[in-house]
């Protein structure tokens, strides 16, 4: 057998495992996709949970299998959620189903090999504020909710989160409208819902120790402006957290450069993958190779540069 052969033999594929129920929330049933790696593991392995976007008002777990698929293939038990959106509760709805799905991971550990104190969370957009409030609202009782498992914790080990806002308040321009997303995830206008909005801010929450952070946002984010990103690294760095902020320069909501597509969008989409797969397995799988602490500016596709604080 050639040494090319034998690589081959032992690269990980995976199996997907579609509408696996994770819980129930007051009569509406919660379901996830899961991305199971293969071979079987002989021993526990990290899982990451992954919030998709859409305003908190659209979206499904299905929509993003496809680019999830690197984690599975890299040994990650990987699972794409389904939460309830706006027009079916309001907030805290949709973190209670995040942490009821990281709970159903905990309860299902010896099943799936999973490890329970290796979990992380993944999001974009709505999904990524989702994340972000995953990692700063542990043992936060109001948000729990009753989606079962309530004998397991909801903390999480590490946080991507990527366009996703922190501070609604702070938003500005239509944002502040009465039918704007963050006016139907609260339901009503978030200066007249100012209680409920702190309680979705994912700084409110911040304290010492957080997980470690990786947050990437594009410069020219024409939906979620910059400053958020910029809040929540300020936020974590004020408590000693491990965080390290990715600004996509020229970059929009989607993370392609402002009113044109990168020169080589694939290869920038497998440079921000790299960046993701090598955080998570830094901080779920111990190995190394991700750079914590500086701040990285991709410039564009497969061009990057570093600068300290």
């Amino acid at each position: 057998m050639t040494d090319k052969t034998a690589k081959e033999d032992i690269t990980p594929s995976f199996q997907l495992i579609p509408d696996v129920q994770y819980g129930d929330a007051c009569g509406t049933p919660l379901f996830l996709d899961i991305l199971y790696p293969l071979p079987t593991p002989i021993s526990p392995i990290p899982a990451v949970v992954y919030l998709h976007g859409g305003g908190w008002m659209s979206g499904d777990k299905c929509f993003t299998l496809k680019a999830l698929e690197f984690l599975a293939t890299h040994g990650f038990f990987t699972v794409s959620i389904n939460y309830r959106l706006s027009h079916q509760a309001i907030f805290p709805a949709q973190i209670e189903d995040a942490k009821a799905a990281v709970r159903w991971l905990r309860a299902h550990a010896k099943q799936y090999q999973l490890n329970p104190q290796r979990i992380g969370a993944w999001g974009f957009s709505a999904g990524g504020h989702l994340a972000a409030l995953l990692g700063t609202s542990d043992n936060i009782l109001t948000l729990e909710g009753k989606g079962g498992y309530s004998e397991y914790p909801s903390h999480v080990q590490a946080v991507v989160t990527m366009g996703g806002p922190t501070d609604l308040l702070q938003m500005g321009g239509w944002h502040d409208a009465p039918d704007s997303p963050e006016a139907r995830l609260v339901g009503g206008s978030i200066h007249e819902k100012q209680e409920v909005v702190n309680q979705a801010n994912p700084i409110t929450y911040i304290k010492p120790t957080p997980p470690p952070f990786l947050i990437i946002h594009g410069e020219c984010d024409e939906l979620v402006p910059i400053g958020q990103a910029e809040l929540l690294y300020q936020a974590l760095k004020a408590v000693g957290g491990n965080v390290t902020f990715v600004r996509v320069r020229e970059g929009n909501h989607g993370f392609c450069l402002a009113n044109q597509p990168y020169p080589n969008e694939q290869v920038f989409q497998m440079e921000i993958e790299q960046l993701v797969l090598a955080f998570f397995q830094k901080h779920l799988q111990n190995l190394p190779g991700f750079i914590d602490s500086p701040r990285i500016i991709l410039k564009n596709a497969s061009q990057m540069s570093f600068r300290r604080n």
